[in-house]
């Protein structure tokens, strides 16, 4: 199953935002990664700015080249603005899902416990983290799975995250998709508009 394993800091630097996650080295030296990062920037062209768009938001969602190019295209056949489309269909993945509704603290967190089969969907075990969930859908946590206590923990700690677009039982540990996130609730700072020209060329 392939996820990027690489070092989080330093992709984290390159775009000088948490992308990976919140930590200490991004505000301890934050300037970018690598021998010449201190040094003057230089003017991105329009074309680097657009991939280093589409790197950041394939960085957040933990996503593939090959996978990303998919969802983009199905995101374009569909009705819509196709950069917001392409964000709902990130958003509705269910490792992203699960890390929105407080389950994991990260989202690779979320993906393991996908992929070790703590989580269901309208009942049923899935272990697909890419798995599309779609409005109405029940995401929750195996019966098994209750008393895990990195589950447990990373609910006390952050509790369930509040979105309009989600809805938590914190009794049951079941969560519902009331409709899939318009833009203004997605809270990610990725500009779609220069990933949607990127691949318009």
């Amino acid at each position: 199953m392939a996820r990027y394993i690489g070092p989080k800091v330093r992709i984290s630097r390159r775009f000088s935002e948490p992308v990976m996650g919140e930590n200490k080295a991004l505000q301890k030296k934050n300037y970018a990664p690598g021998q010449h990062g201190k040094g003057k920037k230089r003017k991105l062209s329009e074309y680097a700015t657009q991939l280093a768009e589409k790197q950041k938001a394939k960085y957040i969602y933990g996503v593939l080249e090959r996978q990303f190019a998919g969802i983009f295209d199905k995101a374009s056949r569909k009705k819509g603005v196709t950069g917001e489309v392409l964000l709902q269909m990130l958003e509705a993945r269910l490792d992203n899902t699960v890390y929105r509704l407080g389950i994991a603290p990260t989202r690779r967190a979320a993906r393991q416990l996908v992929v070790h089969k703590h989580i269901t969907v309208n009942g049923e075990v899935v272990n697909i983290p890419s798995y599309t969930l779609r409005a109405g859908d029940q995401i929750g946590v195996r019966e098994k799975s209750k008393s895990l206590e990195s589950i447990t923990s990373s609910l006390s700690i952050q509790g369930a995250k509040k979105y309009n677009w989600l809805e938590w039982d914190g009794s049951e540990m079941v969560g519902k998709i009331i409709t899939l996130p318009p833009r203004q609730d997605i809270p990610e700072n990725i500009n779609e508009q220069l990933i949607v020209e990127l691949y318009s060329k």
